[in-house]
């Protein structure tokens, strides 16, 4: 495989604000066609900085693409430090300066004098023309490498690469088709899933396997290699299904799909439904259901009730209960279940009580104790959990957990 790496530009993306998302959609896009990306380097305005990862780039890589720094103002540094690197003069093209001032003539602004800028182009360049912005890329070819120069808006970056600069890397890859499978796997950590699947997975070469805990679940990588897309999808399913054997109930997802897509559908083919009684999640579980496109057909209700009056004002929970048992109890997530099922006429009720902190805790119910209650006509159950973390995760993991316990207990 050709081995390529990319150049994220731009001070603000070594702030919090900012996240370089480009890279990640050009590494899929540059392994669909064979390509290898080997790493990637986040470089801010600074002109030393960037010449110095450029010039290692050149060292190792055959392709090498930069986002950003392709702006008219004086922090657009990325012209001048390629120019230099590659010793190639910058040269103004008349053509895409009209076309820029055109630009702004058409929206109804005069055009800057800085914006000339972006008419600049590196010595025998192809220039990559922006329809949808000001800022040119460039594709250049020097000796046996590749590099590519596209600005930093997404919107701009990704119709340019896909239309103007992957056809011409697919060229060089001599038809080599490469996939990825995603397996998610829930209710397991990601050492136990791989002590489970590694003496699986370790015999073959292709596909590879990646392990990766995101957020509250294991996904499992699998990238195939091949000359023909249907060699590399039966490589791919190969492993993929004695993976799956494996591991069983806890593979949720093959596709990619959330979660929530995979318990929404399953109820709407099933014609269930489901209403939720929130507490320490404050409504996260119905977040996660409702941010689905059709969501309507199986959601009927979810009420945020967090305080211990609200339980008994809605859902008609025992104040003697609570009283008796504390709101952070089996007893009192069993009957809010009970209750918001009862009070939508939904198939499932789901709830959540607990301690998401950092604040509450005591010796006998620490922070991260959180209950889980599920009820149905058949049978009113509950799920006792210790979760690690801060509160975010405290609170994402129970309603991850919720919903994953709807999946195994009424779905399959």
């Amino acid at each position: 495989m050709l081995t390529s790496e990319i150049i994220a530009i731009g001070s603000e993306l070594l702030t919090p604000f900012h996240t370089d998302t480009n890279s990640l959609w050009l590494t899929e896009k540059l392994n669909s066609v064979g390509i290898d990306v080997k790493l990637k380097t986040i470089v801010g305005d600074d002109e030393a900085r960037l010449e110095e990862v450029l010039k290692d780039a050149l060292q190792r890589s055959q392709v090498i693409i930069s986002t950003g720094g392709l702006g008219p103002t004086e922090d657009d540094i990325t012209r001048k430090v390629f120019s230099r690197v590659l010793k190639r003069p910058l040269i103004l093209h008349e053509d895409i300066l009209a076309n820029i001032r055109h630009l702004f003539e058409s929206r109804g602004f005069p055009m800057a004098l800085n914006n000339e800028r972006q008419a600049l182009i590196l010595q025998n360049a192809q220039v990559l023309n922006n329809p949808r912005g000001t800022a040119p890329g460039m594709f250049i070819i020097d000796s046996d490498k590749r590099i590519v120069m596209l600005p930093g808006p997404p919107r701009e970056m990704k119709p340019m690469f896909e239309e103007q600069v992957l056809p011409n890397l697919q060229k060089l890859s001599h038809g080599l088709r490469v996939k990825r499978k995603v397996l998610k796997v829930s209710g397991m950590g990601e050492s136990a899933v791989d002590a489970l699947i590694a003496p699986i997975y370790s015999k073959y070469k292709n596909p590879t396997t990646t392990i990766l805990f995101n957020r509250t679940e294991v996904q499992i990588h699998l990238t195939a290699s091949g000359s023909t897309d249907k060699e590399v999808e039966r490589l791919l399913e190969e492993l993929s299904n004695k993976l799956e054997e494996k591991l069983g109930a806890n593979v949720f997802s093959v596709q990619g799909e959330s979660l929530e897509e995979i318990v929404g559908r399953w109820l709407a083919v099933k014609q269930f439904t489901i209403a939720t009684a929130e507490s320490c999640t404050g409504g996260l579980i119905a977040t996660r259901l409702t941010d689905i496109a059709g969501s309507s057909r199986y959601f009927l209700q979810g009420l945020v009730t967090y305080s211990s009056q609200a339980k008994i004002d809605l859902l008609g929970v025992s104040a003697d209960l609570i009283e008796e048992k504390g709101v952070v109890s089996a007893e009192v997530a069993e009957a809010m279940a009970i209750g918001v099922k009862k009070k939508s006429g939904a198939t499932f009720g789901v709830s959540v009580t607990g301690l998401a902190g950092p604040d509450g805790g005591t010796p006998e119910k620490p922070v991260g104790l959180v209950y889980i209650g599920l009820a149905s006509d058949v049978e009113v159950t509950h799920k006792k959990l210790q979760l690690p973390g801060d509160r975010e995760r405290v609170r994402w993991l129970a309603s991850t957990v919720a919903l994953d316990l709807v999946r195994r207990r009424y779905l399959l």
